[in-house]
């Protein structure tokens, strides 16, 4: 097996035994980088120089006999619309091409306490607005399994490195499903933690009452380390929980006995690929053999989920980037004749079409016209979803779907038709609404494709979701397969 097939709790034990170096660790994933991104695409920027200088300052911690963090040394990748300080963060827009932030994101500055270095910044799509990362203003990231297909998005560059073993762990957003998606189509682990558990300060907003921030790993534990070490409550963002991290190590037993398992009807109706279903009914006959009681369930609004989904994040992305306008920082079209020409020229040249498309719909369900048909009634459609939910957890402790209807489809075979994208995030953008915890983990293949299983939680039960997902990989092994790249 090569380093960089190996997980980060598996590197610790590496480090801490001194039979590798942080310093040569590092060198190898950027070895690694050199060998493979040129087909994949997977980063923006490279940060190998600062990534070696905290490498050597892990190395001396160890030689003086100190005892390091469990990610101390680990080579972690930051999807590239969470803020670094000194380090060119894009959004993969035009409109933020040069921007350097003066500050770094809340988690960045946990994950650098941790004693992690930082490999580079990766690939989205723009804004965070899309499922494939064909919206990048910049290039496509492929899939590690297949180049032809697509990583899914909009997380796509930081499920790609995962998987390719361009990175050991990696950071990503979550508005609708853009962690775990990406993780189910390239085969790893993804988490979407409970709204207001992981700061979003320094994360450039899509919708910001719908993003979250979380982690791709290779396994649940690493998982389980990374979200450890990045949760926790921060002044600087107003909806931070104030709620005591646990010890989400503590939750990884191999053990489901007695854990009650919804399956929403839903999720398994039409538009779920055969495949796909049969190897979702596989996890739950596993989960039946190992103690856990499984049954079917229903949420029966989640047949708005998708379009409420698009209406408020729509909308709240028209007020977020209507910051960007020329004057502030970022892009400004040049040859303006006037002020309100300097805006125009710079919005219609700095942002790609998906990114337009979502302002003008945010826009038009936000006027006085539409307000009360559009906006107000996704209001009132979400408290409904997140009612289901409610009732659901009253019963079961963890709720059991697809990750995503079917696995990595092909560049271009959703482009034509944005609604038909967007339904790629079908069986994840209620717990976006909801508020809730997901976990993306693989669970089988369709012609060497991976597929996903999502798990979802009670709000700040991430150690339940965890415990489930744990035992899962434990009596399976989709985790240990990589794609031959």
């Amino acid at each position: 097996m090569h380093l960089y097939q190996l997980t980060a709790h598996e590197l610790h034990e590496l480090l801490i035994n001194k039979e590798l170096s942080a310093e040569e660790l590092n060198n190898y994933i950027f070895d690694r980088i050199e060998a493979v991104d040129d087909q994949i695409r997977s980063y923006i920027t490279l940060t190998k120089e600062s990534a070696l200088e905290r490498a050597r300052v892990v190395d001396k911690q160890i030689q003086a006999g100190a005892k390091i963090a469990p990610l101390a040394g680990i080579p972690v990748a930051i999807k590239d619309n969470i803020c670094t300080k000194g380090v060119r963060t894009t959004a993969s827009s035009k409109m933020l091409s040069n921007f350097i932030p003066p500050y770094s994101a809340t988690v960045v500055e946990k994950l650098e306490a941790a004693g992690v270095t930082i490999a580079g910044k990766t690939n989205l799509d723009e804004f965070a607005m899309g499922s494939s990362t064909e919206n990048s203003a910049f290039f496509t990231t492929k899939n590690p399994w297949d180049t032809e297909r697509v990583p899914g998005g909009s997380s796509g560059g930081s499920a790609a490195a995962v998987c390719a073993g361009a990175a050991v762990c990696a950071l990503g957003s979550d508005t609708g499903g853009s962690i775990r998606q990406p993780a189910s189509f390239c085969g790893v682990v993804g988490l979407k933690p409970t709204y207001g558990l992981v700061s979003r300060y320094g994360l450039i907003a899509l919708a910001s009452s719908l993003d979250h921030i979380g982690p791709f790993t290779r396994d649940v534990t690493d998982c389980a380390l990374i979200l450890e070490a990045i949760s926790g409550n921060d002044p600087k963002d107003s909806t931070s929980a104030s709620y005591k991290t646990p010890d989400f190590f503590a939750s990884l037993i191999n053990d489901v006995r007695g854990l009650k398992i919804g399956v929403p009807e839903e999720y398994m109706a039409a538009g779920i690929a055969p495949e796909v279903r049969l190897a979702i009914e596989q996890a739950m006959s596993l989960f039946e053999s190992l103690g856990a009681v499984v049954e079917y369930t229903t949420l029966p609004h989640t047949e708005y989920a998708v379009v409420t989904y698009q209406i408020i994040g729509s909308a709240e992305a028209s007020s977020s980037l209507a910051r960007y306008d020329g004057v502030r920082y970022g892009f400004r079209a040049p040859d303006a004749e006037d002020v309100m020409d300097m805006f125009m020229k710079t919005r219609g040249q700095g942002f790609g079409p998906e990114v337009k498309r979502r302002i003008m719909l945010g826009t038009y369900v936000l006027s006085a016209e539409c307000y009360d048909d559009y906006y107000l009634k996704a209001l009132k459609a979400r408290t409904l979803i997140k009612q289901d939910f409610d009732r659901a957890f009253e019963k079961y402790d963890v709720l059991l779907s697809p990750t995503s209807p079917t696995p990595a489809f092909r560049f271009g075979e959703k482009a034509v038709d944005p609604f038909h994208m967007y339904l790629s995030d079908i069986c994840t953008a209620s717990s976006n609404l909801a508020g809730i915890p997901g976990i993306s983990l693989p669970c089988g293949f369709v012609d060497r494709m991976p597929v996903g299983l999502q798990l979802m939680g009670r709000y700040f039960d991430e150690g339940t979701l965890l415990r489930a997902a744990y035992t899962f990989e434990q009596n399976t092994g989709y985790h240990q397969e990589f794609p031959e790249i």
